[in-house]
């Protein structure tokens, strides 16, 4: 919040994490009264607070930074703006440009297809009204975003289809009759004579001059009202290059009509018909791109309407119907046969097979029960339950993932830079090109040079309009995300496309990445004299008392068989060891050879047994009973479904692949040879795994790793694109830049494969945005003309203009049938 103190200094207020006492306060309140510049600094610390006073020479930036030299950190904020008015990359640039020269803005991304600005700043430093103040004194209205799910722009889009809807059609009655009088003798013989003969050419061009005008300042204003004021601020856009061209060719055509001695003989002709159909065909063009627009942003929209309207709530005993607004965390729902899900919650009645299409893209219902979650917006199947709200608003799935796709379909590729840079000085050059094409026809163009000048002139301004250019990339973003969204491939940014393109290697954690990261028993090697049921029964009674995920897979081995854990006495646990204690009066030992061997018991023939089972890529232990050798044990994680299929395909696709792990050697051996993986590294800690990445992106470059848990987070970081499982920990998908929801590693070829197709369509559309420019400038400009070739009229200006604005998201659109491809 800026407070303006005097015209030479100004107050602002920042959040500032990680201060706990006095002392931090102080050295805050020290180290930015150091600045030059600041006139006093006052931090508050029950609201986490600091004031500044600045004057000439500082700035928010400069007070952050010494914040963080402090140790202490400002913390940001991201605020959502909805941008009107915006029409071609040029306005989003001068949008962005007016944006991150505020005090307090770190950042802004303007995202053209959606008409909506993202601005990264200062927490505290600014307010939304503040950001929107800017945009609007920049030239286009702006009004803060409200919190929760991103708004879909549904209502917004369609109140501005049908607006541009009645426009065009009362654009085309109006041209109509201005295009029969002045253009009618080219497609019926003999209509110029029946006009000279009847109301005569002067009356004509009156009534030419009656609908044009009338056009312009009816549908056509919108282009004049928002036009010269933004060319009158030495900002020109799209709308300044269509109000000059039509506006010149009224403006001659008036001269022509009802002053022609003010012209030189031979010129007075008039160009109504051009101004008119220029308004039309732009407006029609501007139709549908709304139109494909909206069909771009449609997988947000589909994302929110999965969520009901109400649900069957009981409260105090009752069954009662309330909208979802009112819904409480703890409140129990009722969910019966075919509904939606209302919330996030957990099963505490009842059972039944859930429909998770919609989070992760996979069509098997997954069985739900008392104590298994169930997720908003998924749909139940046959049975009937019911289950307690656990989260609700921002924090629910649905919300997270809306604003996950919306976030990527919000952000910029770095590829879109190189169109910012051209399109910030764009309309200025296109402005130039075209004074120069008037000027080198009136010098050295034939009679009657003005009129070809005029022509000429239109055409460059109406030609060159960048819009193509600044629909190019976000439109193929929002279609590429919302599709990925739909696969169960969620891009928590947008940028993630563009670099998993560009990925050499493929690293993958295996622990539930490439495994199903609950380890089983699979072997139980019984030494003579010993029985299965009494010794896996021992062996469980023991584990019962740890936490270790082998005593998890133990546990759950002796449940499958009906086993009851007796009780234990004097449990014991050996860090790296084993566990031990007493079962029934017996002494139960379970662990590793080592932890044999410190007890003195001999392992025998069971020794080999566990050799054969380590190189088979299990996980060997032993169990002994009163001193004596009982069992050999195996436990291992089991390959994923599809896993090998996965690698294979990678493969396909020209990447190499690799398993980085904490497991030991010959597990991670086994492992990566069943599943022909390139490299395998074993037997490393998180920042062990940190090593492993960098070296991997020194040694072949762009590298991506798919992890799932709070150890893969720093490697999920370091990697140039993070994959996060969605059925890992909440850790590692915040740390991701891609969450692959369905939990199953063949998402990462659907990634791999999106990305790709994206990009591909992103450069086809600056290829076409780019090339229909360099290649239709010059014609316009009349280039052609003196070898004989025809000059452009500025009305087919017009309509290549908006067909190409209509090609580039028609191409985009194409993404929706995208996937998802084979893995197998």
């Amino acid at each position: 919040m800026k407070h303006w103190t005097n015209r030479m200094s100004q107050s602002t207020t920042l959040q500032v994490g990680g201060m706990s006492c006095a002392s931090c306060a102080g050295r805050v309140e020290r180290a930015v009264c150091a600045l030059p510049g600041v006139e006093a600094a006052n931090v508050n610390l029950a609201m986490k607070t600091l004031r500044a006073d600045l004057g000439d020479g500082t700035d928010a930036a400069a007070v952050a930074e010494a914040v963080a030299k402090a140790g202490y950190e400002v913390e940001t904020a991201d605020t959502r703006l909805k941008v009107e008015g915006i029409s071609c990359a040029s306005c989003v640039g001068r949008v962005e440009k007016a944006l991150k020269a505020y005090p307090g803005v770190t950042g802004a991304e303007v995202n053209l297809a959606t008409g909506s600005a993202v601005v990264h700043h200062y927490a505290g430093a600014v307010t939304p009204s503040e950001l929107a103040q800017v945009v609007t004194k920049a030239g286009y209205a702006a009004t803060p975003e409200s919190s929760g799910a991103p708004d879909t722009g549904a209502a917004r889009r369609e109140e501005e289809i049908e607006e541009l809807r009645k426009a065009l059609w009362l654009s085309v009655d109006l041209t109509a009759p201005v295009f029969v009088l002045a253009m009618g003798a080219h497609f019926v013989p003999g209509i110029r004579s029946l006009i000279e003969d009847t109301i005569g050419m002067q009356v004509s061009w009156m009534i030419q001059f009656v609908f044009t005008t009338v056009l312009l300042m009816g549908p056509g204003r919108r282009f004049l009202s928002h036009g010269f004021p933004m060319l009158f601020r030495g900002a020109p856009d799209m709308n300044s290059l269509v109000a000059l061209g039509a506006s010149a060719a009224w403006a001659y055509s008036t001269v022509a009509t009802f002053a022609p001695g003010l012209l030189p003989e031979g010129a007075a002709a008039v160009y109504f018909e051009a101004a008119a159909v220029i308004c039309t065909l732009i407006l029609l063009g501007r139709m549908l791109e709304a139109k494909a627009k909206g069909r771009a942003g449609e997988a947000i929209a589909r994302l929110v309407g999965l969520q009901p309207d109400t649900a069957r709530v009981i409260r105090q005993g009752q069954t009662i119907d309330l909208p979802i607004a009112e819904l409480r965390t703890g409140d129990v729902i009722e969910l019966r046969p075919g509904e939606r899900v209302a919330a996030d919650g957990e099963v505490v009645e009842g059972r039944s097979w859930i429909d998770r299409s919609m989070l992760t893209g996979e069509p098997e219902p997954v069985e739900a029960g008392p104590g298994d979650e169930v997720i908003g917006g998924t749909v139940n199947g046959a049975g009937a339950l019911s289950f307690r709200v656990t989260r609700l608003g921002e924090d629910a799935t649905l919300a997270r993932i809306i604003r996950m796709v919306s976030d990527a379909q919000g952000g910029k590729l770095p590829i879109q830079a190189l169109v910012d840079k051209v399109t910030m000085w764009f309309v200025p050059a296109v402005m130039t090109v075209a004074a120069l094409t008037v000027l080198i026809w009136l010098i050295f163009g034939p009679s009657p040079a003005l009129s070809h000048a005029l022509v000429a002139g239109v055409s460059v301004l109406i030609i060159a309009c960048p819009c193509a250019m600044g629909l190019a990339t976000p439109t193929s973003i929002m279609v590429g995300t919302g599709r990925g969204a739909e696969l169960g491939l969620l891009f928590r940014k947008g940028e993630a496309l563009q670099r998993l393109e560009g990925a050499q290697v493929i690293a993958f954690d295996k622990t539930g990445t490439l495994t199903e990261g609950h380890p089983r028993l699979t072997d139980l090697e019984l030494a003579e004299g010993f029985g299965h049921a009494d010794v896996l029964g021992a062996v469980a009674a023991v584990e019962a008392k740890s936490e270790h995920p082998v005593a998890r897979a133990l546990l759950a081995a002796a449940e499958e068989e009906g086993i009851e854990p007796a009780p234990v006495e004097e449990f014991t646990v050996t860090a790296g060891h084993g566990v031990a204690g007493i079962v029934g009066g017996r002494k139960v030992v379970v662990g590793a050879a080592r932890l044999m061997a410190k007890e003195g018991i001999e392992l025998g023939a069971l020794a080999g047994a566990a050799a054969g089972l380590a190189e088979d890529g299990k996980t060997p232990l032993f169990a002994a009973i009163d001193g004596r050798i009982a069992a050999a044990i195996a436990v291992a994680d089991p390959i994923k479904a599809g896993a090998k299929e996965t690698i294979a395909a990678l493969h396909r696709l020209g990447l190499k692949t690799a398993m980085v792990t904490g497991d030991n050697k010959a597990t991670a051996a086994h492992i990566g040879t069943a599943l022909g993986i390139d490299t395998v590294v074993a037997e490393v800690l998180p920042e062990g795994k940190v090593a492993a990445v960098e070296e991997l992106m020194r040694d072949h470059g762009a590298t991506a790793f798919v992890g799932d848990g709070i150890n893969d987070a720093p490697a999920l970081a370091t990697a140039d694109t993070g994959i996060a499982i969605g059925t890992g920990t909440d850790v590692a998908i915040e740390t991701a830049d891609l969450v692959l929801m369905s939990g199953d590693p063949a998402g990462v070829v659907q990634a791999v494969e999106l990305s790709r197709r994206t990009m591909r369509n992103i450069r086809q559309n600056l290829g076409w945005a780019f090339g229909y420019n360099i290649a239709l400038i010059p014609v316009a400009a009349g280039i052609l003309a003196p070898f004989g070739g025809p000059m452009l009229s500025p009305m087919l200006a017009a309509g290549a203009m908006a067909a190409s604005s209509v090609l580039v998201v028609t191409n985009a659109l194409r993404l929706r049938k995208a996937g998802p491809w084979q893995s197998a």
